[in-house]
């Protein structure tokens, strides 16, 4: 049975994400927020699964209240829902650490399988999309002149084989892609991803790209 917790300012989409969750055999909504500050709180109090977390709330919006979450230590996964697919705020919360963003208007069936993937440790953003939405972003990213990623101990504590994979997983490859490009077998791209997340903290492959922007292991195009 997977978890949820909704975060949303508005009732009624508060009670139709309820609907929509409390009709599914495997899914259970443990609590809902209306405020980033009440996320944060009934996040430490029940643990749940998955944070079905909106990004504009009053107070402590769903940004600030998607980095105390992580800050915290807490085991549960992040899924962003905002208004537009490219916008500024589903950036910032891939940044914050949520786990991947849908759209409000995505289809039920949309949302269930990005909670049930989210739940079970996937990144709901496509690689490809995720480095679209950096490129697009990509002013926000901290100034590091003359930092070099080997520099990072999250990256020299790569082989060399995983930071090439690294790399293209930032440029937005697919394991298939990996797999086929570097003349590997997809089971070891798996294998070399798994070691990266454990190796670098990152919590799922969208942290990942995240990570090879950070250390200018890739640069937008």
């Amino acid at each position: 049975m997977t978890t949820v917790l909704i975060a949303d300012d508005q009732p009624m989409q508060r009670f139709g994400f309820r609907m929509l969750l409390e009709s599914q055999d495997d899914m259970t909504v443990v609590g809902e927020a209306g405020t980033g500050a009440e996320a944060v709180q009934l996040v430490a109090r029940h643990r749940p699964d998955v944070v079905l977390m909106d990004v504009r709330m009053p107070g402590l919006d769903g940004i600030g209240a998607t980095r105390r979450i992580i800050a915290s230590g807490a085991p549960s996964r992040i899924l962003i829902v905002t208004t537009f697919d490219l916008d500024a705020y589903a950036y910032e919360g891939l940044r914050a650490g949520a786990s991947g963003f849908l759209v409000k208007d995505a289809l039920p069936e949309e949302l269930l399988a990005g909670i049930r993937a989210v739940a079970a440790g996937d990144a709901v953003v496509a690689p490809a999309l995720t480095r679209r939405l950096l490129d697009a972003y990509v002013h926000h990213l901290p100034a590091v002149p003359g930092a070099p990623a080997a520099s990072d101990p999250r990256i020299s504590a790569l082989t060399e084989r995983e930071r090439e994979i690294l790399t293209v997983i930032g440029q937005g490859w697919s394991n298939t892609e990996i797999a086929t490009r570097l003349h590997l077998a997809e089971s070891t791209v798996k294998t070399h991803v798994t070691r990266i997340l454990a190796k670098t903290g990152a919590r799922d492959r969208v942290q990942a790209v995240i990570l090879a922007y950070d250390t200018r292991l890739v640069t937008p195009v």
